[in-house]
């Protein structure tokens, strides 16, 4: 499984990387990866006109997009966008940051998990 990563280099500057989630056989539930340890969970609900300037991440965490689509652009100036079921790690705490925007006039829902 992949997922994309956002992180800043060492001259500052975020960019984007895919990151390979390894999962292993588990019988007939199908394939999972190891256990992830986690600080917490946090619930969060975005605005259909959120639109956040540059901004580093306040954590490592991964993103649980519920709902909706988000458009993230990175230092390096490439955006893509996350729609509903995508999951994306956050580790530009320091650096230039990102800028995340609401892309469709709903309620966004989306899950931080926090990473110890």
């Amino acid at each position: 499984m992949y997922i994309t990563r956002i992180y800043a280099d060492e001259q500052g500057i975020t960019h984007f990387a895919e990151l390979e989630i390894p999962l292993h056989p588990h019988g007939i539930i199908g394939q999972l990866s190891d256990l992830y340890p986690l600080k917490g969970v946090i619930f969060r609900e975005t605005p259909p006109n959120y639109d956040n300037q540059w901004h580093i991440a306040p954590r490592k965490q991964f993103v649980v997009n519920l709902n909706g689509t988000v458009e993230v652009t990175v230092g390096d100036g490439e955006s893509r966008t996350f729609g509903e079921g995508s999951v994306f790690l956050l580790e530009d705490t320091s650096g230039q940051g990102h800028t995340t925007r609401t892309l469709l006039p709903v309620l966004r829902r989306s899950l931080f998990l926090v990473i110890e």
